[in-house]
């Protein structure tokens, strides 16, 4: 991060943009966050620090936020991102308020309206059958797409949760199998989650085939020549989803590798799950965010428009 706080008096600070490394380096050790959460930050703040410069602002204030606001809308970004850095924003200044460094401006600056419709689609358990069914599972890299493929579908987990998973992580839980799970903010494996049969059995398949396995490898690994047997990364596991979902035939831009995610928890709902047991399968912290799967399903099981047409068409 470029730029500079250059103390005026006891009550004041100017930002220039010459070095802002140590400031960020204290509010950072402030927030005592993760290091996923530090980049976040980062990365917003740089945009904050970067529209200082270029509006040439020195002392900003409140009004200044809400520039900023108005100028990320403007430049099209979207409503999660404005919002992520308007937090950043809100979070620094009442940091230096609380160091006595400077006044918090972005105190009262309210965010974006965030829509509460999912931006990505699922799969009928029809469509994810026939997304299996697609894979060719002749060769390892088949029988890999399969397993993780299969995987994401029944037990709802995230990109990273996949890229983060071990060999010996599966285990043995009563009368179950369960993977043990490493969540989003979390550092540790410490969510189990159950696994189909079927999971279960086309990951001992694509694991037989790696042939011998140490402890600590990777559940899911890399058949490429380059990072052959190193840990897959969330982009390449986001692609393969992708192809693996085009290759069906269902090529759309709101079907993404967090479809998977979508899916287990819209068929969980379809097929008797209380929303608890759906929180606790996705692993949400709060109740709310698993709720907006069923009003999206009370939505569509609403047939008032259906009752309105056969009044008017077969009346």
């Amino acid at each position: 991060m470029k730029g500079e706080i250059i103390t005026q008096s006891q009550d004041e600070i100017v930002f220039t943009q010459n070095r802002q490394e140590q400031l960020f380096n204290r509010f950072v050790a402030f927030i005592d966050a993760s290091p996923n959460t530090v980049r976040t930050y980062k990365t917003s703040l740089k945009q904050w620090f970067n529209y200082l410069y270029h509006q040439n602002v020195v002392n900003p204030t409140m009004d200044t936020v809400r520039n900023y606001r108005q100028y990320l809308k403007d430049t099209g970004k979207k409503p999660t991102t404005i919002q992520n850095y308007i937090i950043a924003v809100k979070q620094f200044f009442k940091w230096t308020e609380d160091e006595g460094l400077y006044p918090n401006i972005a105190k009262h600056i309210k965010g974006v309206k965030i829509s509460h419709e999912h931006k990505k689609d699922y799969l009928t358990s029809a469509q994810a059958r026939h997304v299996l069914l697609t894979i060719n599972r002749d060769s390892l890299k088949g029988k890999r797409d399969y397993a993780m493929l299969a995987l994401m579908l029944t037990m709802g987990l995230r990109t990273v949760e996949v890229s983060r998973a071990n060999v010996d992580d599966i285990r043995t839980q009563g009368d179950a199998v369960v993977l043990y799970v490493q969540g989003k903010g979390h550092v540790e494996k410490d969510a189990p989650v159950r696994m189909p049969g079927h999971v279960e059995s086309a990951i001992r398949e694509y694991l037989k085939a790696r042939g011998a396995i140490a402890s600590g490898t990777p559940l899911f690994a890399s058949t490429s020549h380059n990072n052959q047997g190193k840990r897959m990364t969330t982009r390449s596991i986001s692609g393969i989803v992708k192809q693996s979902f085009i290759n069906a035939g269902y090529d759309s831009p709101r079907l993404t590798a967090h479809s998977t995610r979508h899916t287990s928890a819209t068929l969980n709902l379809l097929n008797g799950a209380t929303l608890q047991e759906t929180q606790q399968l996705l692993r949400h912290v709060n109740l709310q965010t698993t709720e907006i799967y069923a009003h999206n399903l009370n939505a569509i099981k609403n047939k008032s428009s259906q009752r309105v047409d056969n009044a008017i068409f077969n009346s």
